[in-house]
């Protein structure tokens, strides 16, 4: 009785089910970055000495439901298939029924389905197992940082089985062949990030370990990045015998100093898609504002002017008052009379005008000297 009880638990126990001449295992997911690794697991676990004889791994997407061969295992040789050479291996140990995939530089069509079956020697039933892949936009491999700033440079490996980080190593060069520095180790036993000594590298007290490591996150922290800092961090995380890497491209600049923004240094980011309408916009208020301030200063000179005048015709009255302004008259021959008035007894100067006395025309006929002298003034007086 105890034989059977214990083949009913096992499958209970690990969460299989069977079906026809089949143990279906529950179908996992895990979603990756293009370009990134993805480990799909597929381990036969039971409590007696099982031998593999096969393995098969193959795919199926929406768009085609048909399966594809990925990599199959027979007789001690793995062999890759299809688009997918050179991109696979099995790195599951064979002795130990495992026969997990490694899929690196994963692609947005490598998206859908991934199906494994172990066969036992001796053994009618198929294992089978199913990992449902879903691929993400890429991460940036090159990042570009201001020098001081901070920036995070992730590495994460993905997978479907609980697989401990054996080792974490991130590793420094400005060069393809520059000396290569040792940024951060990570060794799990330690439970602590391993820096390199402070007396032979920069890095110390500069990086921090920013990733959850039972989670095969070994993304890391640069504080106060310099500007030889830029060039290539390769990151190393073991999972045994098995490597997954990752390079990031670290790009430095330097702070441009801040400067006013003034009207004419605005650019078109700044002031979006009309740039050139507020450009002209400004010009005219300009020319505007301009004219405005001449006129202004048209007028204020013109009452000053106005003032000036008023002013300066004020002064001049005031000098007229002060000062009447002789005239000079032209002298009147005159000839003083004096009379004796009997009444007041009293004498005043009589001014008279002497008008020429012209002679008759008949006492100028009869005389011809008379004549003579009436022409001579008549002319006189026509002159004058």
């Amino acid at each position: 009785m105890f034989f059977p009880l214990k083949i009913i638990l096992v499958p209970m126990l690990l969460d299989y089910f069977l079906g026809p001449n089949n143990l279906i295992v529950a179908t996992p997911e895990l979603t990756v970055h293009v370009g990134d690794s993805a480990l799909m697991g597929c381990v036969f676990q039971s409590t007696e000495e099982k031998h593999v004889t096969k393995v098969d791994w193959m795919f199926s997407s929406e768009e085609d439901t048909r399966d594809e061969y990925v990599l199959y295992y027979y007789a001690n040789l793995s062999v890759p298939m299809g688009r997918f050479l050179n991109r696979v291996h099995l790195v599951g140990d064979i002795s130990r029924n495992d026969g997990s995939l490694l899929l690196q530089d994963v692609k947005e069509a490598d998206q859908g389905t991934y199906k494994c079956e172990i066969r036992l020697k001796m053994e009618s039933l198929v294992f089978k197992k199913e990992v449902v892949l879903h691929v993400i936009p890429e991460e940036p491999k090159e990042l570009m940082v201001h020098v001081g700033d901070s920036t995070k440079m992730a590495c994460v490996f993905q997978s479907t089985e609980e697989k401990r980080m054996t080792k974490l190593d991130w590793v420094f060069s400005s060069g393809e062949h520059a000396t290569k520095e040792i940024v951060l180790q990570y060794y799990p036993k330690l439970k602590v990030p391993v820096g390199f000594p402070q007396n032979w590298g920069r890095f110390q007290n500069r990086v921090n370990l920013a990733g959850d490591i039972s989670r095969n996150d070994g993304s890391i922290m640069l504080q106060g990045v310099k500007e030889s800092d830029g060039g290539n961090y390769t990151c190393s995380i073991y999972l045994g015998n098995l490597e997954f890497k990752k390079t990031i491209l670290l790009h430095v600049i330097l702070k441009e100093p801040r400067t006013l923004v003034t009207p004419a240094t605005l650019t078109p980011d700044i002031l979006g898609n009309n740039h050139l309408v507020i450009i002209v916009g400004i010009v005219c208020t300009t020319i505007l504002l301009l004219a405005a301030l001449i006129l202004i200063m048209k007028r204020t000179h013109r009452n000053k002017s106005s003032v000036n005048s008023t002013t300066l015709v004020k002064n001049l009255e005031n000098t007229k008052k002060v000062n009447p302004e002789k005239h000079i008259y032209s002298s009147i021959s005159t000839k003083e009379v004096i009379q004796e008035e009997e009444l007041t007894g009293k004498s005043e100067a009589t001014y008279m005008t002497m008008n020429p006395v012209w002679p008759s025309m008949r006492s100028t006929q009869n005389n011809p000297l008379e004549k003579k002298s009436a022409e001579e003034m008549l002319k006189t007086e026509q002159a004058f």
